[in-house]
């Protein structure tokens, strides 16, 4: 537990959320508990302030790490901070390796890319950002706390994210970066995390509209029936999966969500915000395709009663027939959705966009002694 008094010194850190959106969540949630862990990991015989701050809605992209070490060091001798830490989803990368953290003694700055640590990046955190508070103070020769007792290769083998530590040719700049195998697969997966499928899911309204509204009028048309009854799993796969990458690439191309390159963004930066902008959408429109099977085939078995789909299919039924049923209809609902989709409310669909992030309300600087 961190104790208080007036004569121990006192070692102020910033966390530095940008954009404010996913990151100011995992920093909220972090803020809370840093104090105590900066005194039972760094040291207790200092007063840990831990200090909250939100960066740039839209943050930098050009420069990579070290542009945002420095614009953070400025905020850092701005609000006198002591150290300071960035939490950002921007995915970044060293000789082509996910740079999972990046600290600079100079600067007396460190930055986590939360999407390199994978799916659970809150417990990552927890981990790393004392770690790298206690390499800072050591490395910048900082009196007030003991020198750091680890190696910092060491933090590999505590966090699964990390795979190795690479020493930059500056001095006192240490990177880490994640395996060249599964490194990218958690950094994917991160993203989508960070990006928030079920927001994306639920300002899809009206397309949710369109898709429940044609499954209905399916499911009162006995052609469909026997359609759908005459196709083989195998053609109904791919009716399926052309329904969904249908949907998705109207979402895409009709809200205009495909990144592009430009003087502020790097073409591997750019591939990988469309990477993510798509798995998100892709995990929205199969959970939301989900659903309406399952919505499909409750309804068919409560209003169809099976003499009636007997006579229509002209043989006996089985409950698998009504999954089948459902299936057609879901699939040839999804289409009926990219209409509806062209109705959305821009704002609403811009929010799967990897790389755009909507201003936020009510954000404001915080401190906690």
């Amino acid at each position: 537990m961190n104790r208080s008094g007036p004569e121990r010194p006192e070692i102020v850190v910033g966390l530095l959320a940008t954009p404010p959106d996913h990151p100011a969540r995992v920093t909220g949630q972090l803020r809370a508990e840093l104090a105590d862990r900066l005194a039972e990991r760094v040291g207790a015989d200092v007063r840990w302030t831990v200090r909250e701050g939100w960066g740039d809605v839209a943050p930098r992209r050009d420069g990579g790490a070290d542009a945002l070490l420095d614009d953070l060091a400025q905020r850092s001798t701005d609000e006198r901070w002591d150290v300071a830490i960035c939490l950002t989803d921007l995915p970044l990368h060293t000789d082509r390796v996910p740079l999972v953290a990046q600290t600079s003694a100079q600067r007396r700055a460190a930055l986590v890319s939360l999407p390199a640590l994978g799916l659970c990046q809150l417990r990552a955190v927890r981990t790393i950002v004392p770690d790298l508070v206690g390499r800072l103070l050591t490395d910048a020769s900082d009196q007030r706390v003991p020198p750091a007792d680890r190696e910092p290769a060491e933090l590999a083998s505590r966090v699964t994210a990390v795979h190795r530590l690479v020493r930059s040719a500056r001095p006192g700049e240490l990177r880490y970066v994640a395996s060249r195998l599964t490194g990218p697969v958690r950094l994917l997966a991160g993203m989508v995390r960070a990006n928030r499928p079920g927001r994306a899911l639920l300002g899809l309204s009206k397309l949710l509209v369109g898709v429940f509204g044609t499954a209905a009028f399916a499911l009162t048309t006995s052609t469909i029936w026997k359609i759908g009854d005459a196709l083989g799993p195998l053609r109904l796969t791919v009716i399926m999966l052309l329904g969904l990458t249908a949907l998705v690439a109207w979402l895409i191309v009709a809200h205009d969500l495909w990144e592009k390159p430009d003087p502020h963004t790097s073409a591997e930066l750019t591939r990988m915000f469309n990477r993510g902008t798509i798995l998100t959408l892709v995990l929205a429109t199969a959970v939301s395709y989900v659903v309406l099977f399952v919505g499909t085939a409750l309804a068919a078995a409560l209003l169809i009663d099976p003499s009636i789909l007997e006579q229509a299919l002209q043989r006996p039924t089985h409950a698998t027939d009504y999954l089948t049923l459902a299936w057609i209809i879901s699939s040839l609902a999804t289409v009926g959705g990219a209409i509806g989709s062209g109705l959305e409310d821009e704002e609403a669909v811009r929010a799967a966009a990897y790389g755009y992030h909507p201003e936020p309300d009510g954000r404001q600087d915080r401190a906690d002694r």
